[in-house]
């Protein structure tokens, strides 16, 4: 089973992504990075995805856009519940209506995944193989995942103050997600560049490690459903609605109402 993270470019601009192959051992199921890198077009964007999945290959792809939006106007019900439960966080997402700029492409994602087979699935049977799409948010996951009491900030701010923001997203992801079950591997394959260091890069090369972060965190989102549906992840809305999928340490964290 594999699973593809996309942080979409909403507009313009380039698109992180990341695809994980999970795989079973004695030791434990761990997740290991097959590729990440950017891509700006939509059809460029599904030129990778199809390379790198052999049809009709098991797989979930976790996006971080809105790419059900059944309202002409106003506000998503996912997108007024992140701001219910994760406001206080600063990790409420940016509202959704077709009457936005990017709702045509955004949505337009969504279908080109089901053209090729993934389904939406705001519900899942944990562990069953499939082609499945979702809807996901990493700063309401990274909360969650990495128990913020505020979310990082690495998007806005100065050269120095963005810098600082991805070393410290750095550094839950290196220390807390090869933790968790499925653990994540960052060992890189064969012939794929080594991370580099952050205090080397320029303004445009860090937000394309931006990208690149984001859409692995995607990706571990989708494992983290995949494997654990409901038992251990929230989710905000239905497929009516659209819905985004939150991840939860544990079957203990009470699942919110509405």
């Amino acid at each position: 089973m594999k699973f593809i993270g996309i942080d979409l470019g909403w507009s313009s601009g380039e698109s992180g992504l990341c695809r994980l192959r999970l795989e079973s051992a004695p030791a434990g199921d761990r997740l290991w990075v097959e590729d990440i890198t950017c891509r700006l077009s939509l059809a460029d964007i599904f030129a990778w995805l199809d390379e790198g999945l052999t049809a009709p290959e098991g797989a979930m792809v976790a996006v971080d856009a809105p790419t059900i939006i059944p309202n002409v106007g106003g506000t998503r019900l996912p997108d007024r519940l992140t701001h219910k439960y994760f406001g206080k966080y600063h990790a409420g997402c940016y509202p959704a209506n077709l009457a936005r700029p990017f709702a045509a492409r955004t949505t337009e994602v969504g279908k080109l995944l089901e053209e090729r087979g993934f389904l939406h699935a705001p519900q899942i049977e944990p562990q069953r193989q499939g082609r499945y799409q979702i809807e996901v948010f990493p700063h309401p996951a990274m909360v969650q995942l990495f128990q913020l009491e505020r979310i990082i900030k690495y998007k806005k701010g100065n050269l120095a103050q963005k810098r600082q923001g991805l070393l410290e997203l750095q550094s839950h992801i290196e220390n807390v997600l090869p933790q968790l079950t499925p653990a994540l591997d960052l060992t890189l394959p064969p012939g794929m560049e080594p991370w580099r260091s952050l205090l080397t890069l320029n303004g445009k090369e860090l937000k394309r490690q931006e990208d690149q972060w984001d859409s692995l965190i995607c990706a571990y989102i989708g494992a983290y459903w995949w494997y654990w549906g409901r038992e251990r992840n929230w989710v905000l809305g239905d497929a009516s609605t659209g819905y985004i999928v939150v991840p939860t340490l544990s079957a203990d964290q009470p699942v919110p109402d509405g």
